[in-house]
């Protein structure tokens, strides 16, 4: 009977640990989108959200037509503007429609026109058909890019937007209309980017790699971008309808 005993009190110890190690794990997370709320969210460089973001089916989503009906003329990008972050594992699911065009941001700073080149962006894009609805050439041109009709690779899903280009040896993209995840590691020491579970990119921050890219493409006459060590977290309008959901932050 004592033995019974202790072999049930043992294993009632090792439960509750394992619970309490999972409930802290949990609340190590800040739920930043929870499929009720839009507390926190506003415009960039505003104080309200734009016309077009709302909630529909539990999801973050940007509807155009929505957008298309109001007087407004302020920027439609979006930020999660209750706390800037520095370190964190960042992670989100998101889904495009067909030529479909958005990005993350983080490290943003808002008092600029526009998140463009003040912070690192997290692309997405439908990588399959962008190419086929929109017309690149004229831009893609203009940098130097080979093949300007279609999409370059550091224009692509998942990609750290003209600065490191995603593994498409290691990615895995859904089709549109299907669920993505993303997650975004970011320390001094490395910074990832994943997509549906694969590592894709890994660099090092202000690293001379880093630098070198940073001062001879797209970002070379944009002398903040990249420089912020802390800042919000950025959802884009491209003019494009955009689903997210379960959208949470770590901080390390």
């Amino acid at each position: 009977m004592k033995r019974s005993l202790s072999i049930f009190l043992l294993s009632l110890i090792v439960f509750s640990c394992g619970k309490t190690a999972k409930q802290e794990s949990d609340e190590e997370w800040i739920q930043l989108f929870d499929g009720t709320s839009l507390e926190g969210w506003r415009a960039y460089n505003g104080e309200e959200l734009p016309p077009g973001w709302t909630i529909k089916n539990g999801e973050l989503t940007f509807d155009t037509e929505l957008g298309l009906e109001q007087d407004y003329t302020g920027g439609t990008d979006i930020i999660y503007g209750q706390e800037e972050f520095e370190n964190f594992e960042l992670y989100l699911e998101w889904k495009l429609p067909e030529g479909g065009n958005s990005g993350i941001f983080y490290h943003l700073k808002e008092g600029f026109d526009g998140p463009t080149g003040i912070c690192p962006e997290y692309q997405l894009i439908d990588d399959a058909n962008y190419a086929r609805i929109h017309d690149l050439t004229e831009y893609n041109t203009s940098v130097g890019f080979e093949n300007p009709s279609q999409l370059h690779p550091l224009q692509k899903t998942a990609s750290d937007y003209a600065m490191y280009a995603a593994d498409e040896s290691q990615k895995v993209l859904h089709p549109v209309g299907e669920w993505n995840t993303t997650k975004i590691v970011f320390t001094p020491e490395k910074a990832e980017h994943w997509l549906n579970g694969k590592k894709v990119i890994s660099f090092v921050p202000w690293s001379d790699d880093w630098n070198e890219r940073k001062n001879s493409g797209k970002w070379k006459n944009y002398p903040d971008y990249g420089t912020f060590k802390s800042g919000y977290i950025g959802l884009q309008d491209h003019s494009s309808p955009i689903w997210f959901r379960n959208i949470k932050i770590k901080k390390l």
